[in-house]
């Protein structure tokens, strides 16, 4: 059989430009709306990953070292892998189709990454839908055609706006919906290339964490020195097996210590205070 090549339209985006939504219309003659945005016109499908904060919104996107999670198309019910622009993806590699990939941390700013290709075989997962209903999802590993450019890493700033943005949500909700979110939001460590190496921590999980040791230090089990401007006990976060060592990001490896425990942790590692800790984390499993 012979391979037809379809020739790729010059797109006049850089890795690294911030574009607008609009801008991306105009290049790539596709869609204004959706996550995945299929042009014939231009054979390329247009990627959107939005990690833009929201009490309704329904996933987010992960990245794990140079792999992006993106999750497919379709919004309500198990998603298909033949539905629409999930076929297109899934079948990326055989098609002669572009994908073009962008990211989203500010409202409005479109960031180009550039062209992704599959890293592996799509996996599903168990997601809520827009119904708050338990459905799978179909997630594609992806990673960029151009490896390791610079201009491709985000500003540790834009990643830290969004955390932000999170913890504020996360302080609003009652213990029940925060414990309900940090379930949910628990998975293996993520990270990713900014200007400097990014872990990414659940804010409902942290939230969770401190809600739930009700004012007292796990380590040496004495009351918040302090209380934060909202008058809540001031503790901080802390996994017992570090991220950095691939630790899980889980309600099940955090505790909740003062400041200055916190800070003893992560200066003296001292063999006593991890073994307690780490009682403490087989006692929750």
């Amino acid at each position: 059989m012979t391979e037809i090549y379809i020739e790729q339209p010059t797109i006049d985006i850089k890795i690294g430009d911030t574009v607008s939504n609009s801008r991306i219309v105009e290049e790539f003659k596709c869609s204004p709306q959706g996550g995945m945005r299929r042009s014939k016109t231009t054979n390329t499908l247009v990627l959107v990953s939005k990690h833009v904060v929201s009490k309704s919104k329904v996933y987010d996107d992960k990245t794990i070292g140079n792999i992006y999670h993106y999750t497919g198309q379709g919004m309500k019910g198990d998603q298909s892998l033949l539905f629409a622009q999930n076929k297109t993806l899934a079948e990326s590699g055989t098609n002669n189709v572009n994908v073009h990939f962008f990211e989203v941390f500010k409202e409005g700013e479109y960031i180009y990454m550039g062209l992704v290709n599959l890293a592996d075989t799509p996996y599903q997962d168990v997601q809520d839908d827009e119904e708050g209903n338990a459905r799978k999802v179909w997630i594609f590993p992806l990673q960029l055609a151009a490896k390791d450019n610079p201009q491709s890493y985000i500003d540790h700033g834009l990643v830290q706006e969004v955390y932000e943005d999170q913890e504020r949500i996360a302080k609003s909700l009652s213990i029940t919906e925060l414990e309900a979110r940090a379930i949910k939001s628990g998975s293996p460590a993520s990270s990713r290339k900014t200007h400097t190496r990014t872990y990414y921590r659940s804010p409902f999980i942290a939230e969770y964490t401190k809600r739930r040791a009700n004012g007292i230090c796990q380590l040496c089990n004495q009351p918040a020195p302090f209380t934060d401007k909202r008058g809540e006990p001031y503790l901080e976060s802390h996994h017992v097996i570090w991220l950095s060592a691939d630790g899980p990001d889980m309600i099940e490896n955090t505790v909740a210590l003062c400041p200055n425990c916190h800070k003893r942790m992560h200066v003296k590692k001292e063999r006593a205070d991890v073994e307690k800790l780490s009682a403490l984390y087989k006692t929750t499993n």
